[in-house]
């Protein structure tokens, strides 16, 4: 709060701290469906108006907490804001004030944007008052996040369409979509199918190690989505016991077998990365290859540590499962992982979507300087387009960087600072 202080001095500055702190004390009490006027009250005293947006799952629309149209990502200057996390002055259409499209982050998680309409005579391209509007945007987003669990309005408000049973289910396990430390920067997109939810995705930065994980279960239904939970709830238990990743791998097959019909099973990529050494190992129990992606553009794929799908091990019979690979990554590299929902997406011509069009894609825009979570984004709306917009299968895709740069790309510039 003091650099809150230190960076918008005036007379101003008091009211700006009474305003985010009355946010963040009547937030202790209130629902979902309350923040809208809880923030829109907080800024009165400093003469302006607030509406926060939402993204919804699929990512193609922001949606106002107090009703309204919904505003699309791809052609608005309130989707820019999200989508290059970028602060955006604008004309209010109904006052013509001067007024400001601000990103909402949890973190590095992109939840929506603000939009606060200034006093007439604001400045909107003032940076100290930028600061003051950006730290307002951060608290609101953790408070979103806060209550996201336990609110119905919001996870309605997220959804254009009903989740089945089984996307309702992983959704309350998935972490955050994007997380990022000075070591490494890790973003995700899931794309469930109207029936089906067998896949997710995990993470950690812990220790001086940095892990993710991506699973798909087998099956189109609830069970899909137990399989996948139970494989994921149990290498992440394994894991918090200190485990190496020979033993998370064998737990959770264990795990898997022992709680879910004998045809069931979940693949999976696990991998972890030494921060000091840049030595990555990792395990593919029957998954797709990761792809590794240097200066930009593909390295190469790691076919390696291969072993049999969670829950399937104890079928090869007599032969232990083989050790961990490993593979050393330069600084700045990125790692791809995804399910075959992506590369085996058809068309209306029974084209997959394939390799080759995926990394091309994710190459494209990463040359454009697009922060990780947006390129993930667009990645899944080209394999959504591919298929005409119907899935016939989960799709998953998480990018890992590492180390991640002093500017991220998660931030807007005059946020983004290096560590100290």
């Amino acid at each position: 709060m003091e650099r809150l202080r230190d960076t918008y001095r005036g007379d101003v500055t008091a009211t700006w701290f009474t305003a985010l702190s009355d946010v963040i004390d009547r937030a202790h009490l209130a629902g979902g469906e309350d923040l809208a006027t809880i923030v829109d009250d907080a800024v009165a005293g400093l003469g302006m108006a607030a509406r926060p947006y939402l993204v919804d799952l699929p990512q193609r629309h922001l949606r106002s907490l107090d009703g309204g149209d919904p505003v699309p990502i791809g052609s608005t200057v309130a989707g820019r804001a999200f989508r290059l996390v970028e602060i955006l002055p604008v004309k209010d259409r109904r006052t013509g004030r001067p007024a400001l499209w601000v990103p909402m982050l949890d973190g590095a998680h992109r939840l929506g944007v603000l939009y606060l309409v200034l006093p007439e005579d604001a400045d909107a391209d003032d940076p100290g008052l930028h600061q003051c509007c950006w730290a307002l945007g951060g608290a609101l987003g953790q408070t979103v996040m806060s209550k996201l669990a336990q609110s119905d309005t919001l996870n309605r408000l997220r959804r254009p369409r009903p989740l089945s049973a089984s996307a309702e289910l992983l959704w309350q396990l998935l972490p955050p979509q994007t997380f990022a430390t000075p070591d490494m920067t890790v973003s995700a997109v899931v794309e469930y199918y109207d029936e089906a939810g067998g896949d997710g995705f995990d993470y950690d930065s812990s220790g001086g190690v940095g892990y993710v994980a991506a699973f798909d279960a087998t099956g189109h239904d609830l069970q899909a989505g137990l399989v996948c939970s139970t494989a994921l709830a149990a290498t992440r238990h394994a894991r918090r016991l200190g485990c190496d990743l020979s033993e998370i791998a064998t737990r959770a097959d264990e795990v898997v077998r022992a709680n879910t019909s004998h045809s069931r099973f979940s693949t999976a990529v696990l991998m972890q990365l030494d921060f000091a050494t840049g030595v990555l190992t990792y395990i593919n129990a029957g998954h797709p290859p990761p792809v590794l992606l240097r200066s930009g553009r593909m390295a190469k794929e790691l076919v390696h540590g291969r072993r049999l799908p969670l829950g399937l091990q104890h079928l090869d019979t007599g032969n232990p499962a083989p050790p961990p690979a490993s593979e050393r990554l330069q600084r700045g590299d990125r790692l791809l992982l995804y399910t075959d929902g992506v590369t085996e997406a058809r068309n209306t011509r029974g084209e997959h979507f394939g390799l080759a069009r995926l990394v091309d894609t994710v190459e494209r825009h990463n040359a454009a300087g697009l922060p990780a979570p947006e390129t993930l984004r667009r990645v899944t709306h080209a394999v959504l387009d591919h298929q005409e917009g119907r899935l016939s299968d989960d799709a998953t895709l998480l990018l890992m960087e590492w180390p991640t740069p002093a500017h991220p790309r998660l931030l807007p510039a005059a946020q983004a600072r290096a560590p100290h």
